[in-house]
């Protein structure tokens, strides 16, 4: 993960800028040249990144170095749609931007699809009221039960929700989405070393994420009695080789509770 551009100190060097050297060697240049060079820096980088990655949200996570594994869902879903084939006939996300992965999974022929989304809505567009108000996407604690009977989604996919939570309530939620789900549950989390937004995760989550390794969760899948699908981690191997994918998060594939 790259550290964020030193903007000021490269711009704000004026001996390295040609026109800025042209002045007289015993003339300073003006503080307001100085301020319009960063500024005009500033807005190029994000430019830049917008253009590079087709939104402003994504552009300011790069520049906060934040990794999101909702971000990286969306990438996911075509090896996932590859791997599960007709269990992603109904889908259940959870996690933050609930609204947009729902919306994607909408758009593939025959595939139902709902949402919780695990913290409060600050912004919504018009697209994601409507899902909240028909009740496609909920605002639910994913600390507590799930208003949803046993089996009612082919498919459970987790995304940056499980991170935010502690051994004591991973207890209970991971346990809970295996018990709406027929088919499996699908988990991204963050790698161990990954950097969030901080300024976000404080004002949305209240505390940074517990990212945690790949051995830490194999172990706290058999102490809570989930048993990873075998069947489902080989398809999704083989299909996310063949796209020439390579996952920025961790992904484990569950079966469910029955």
């Amino acid at each position: 993960m790259s550290r964020r551009p030193n903007t000021s100190r490269r711009l704000g060097d004026v001996g390295s800028i040609p026109f800025v050297g042209s002045f007289h060697p015993k003339s300073r240049p003006s503080p307001l040249l100085s301020i319009g060079l960063v500024v005009v820096g500033a807005l190029l980088i994000i430019g830049y990144l917008y253009h590079g990655s087709g939104g402003a949200a994504d552009a300011f996570s790069r520049l906060e170095g934040g990794v999101s594994c909702t971000s990286e869902l969306q990438r996911a879903l075509p090896v996932l749609k590859k791997s599960y084939g007709d269990s992603m006939r109904k889908v259940l996300h959870v996690g933050p931007d609930a609204c947009s992965v729902v919306s994607t999974l909408l758009k593939e022929e025959g595939t139902e699809a709902w949402g919780v989304e695990p913290y409060e809505l600050d912004e919504t567009d018009g697209n994601c009221r409507s899902l909240v108000y028909k009740g496609i996407v909920r605002v639910a604690d994913i600390k507590f039960p799930l208003p949803y009977r046993s089996n009612s989604f082919s498919l459970v996919i987790v995304s940056d929700a499980v991170d935010y939570l502690s051994p004591k309530y991973l207890n209970k939620t991971l346990p809970e989405l295996a018990r709406v789900a027929a088919d499996g549950v699908v988990v991204l989390s963050g790698y161990p070393g990954q950097q969030r937004a901080k300024v976000a995760e404080l004002s949305k989550f209240g505390h940074p994420a517990k990212l945690r390794s790949s051995s830490w969760w194999i172990r706290f899948f058999v102490q809570s009695s989930l048993e990873e699908n075998e069947v489902a981690i080989k398809k999704f191997e083989q299909a996310a080789s063949k796209k020439s994918y390579k996952p920025a998060c961790q992904i484990f594939h569950l079966k469910p509770l029955h």
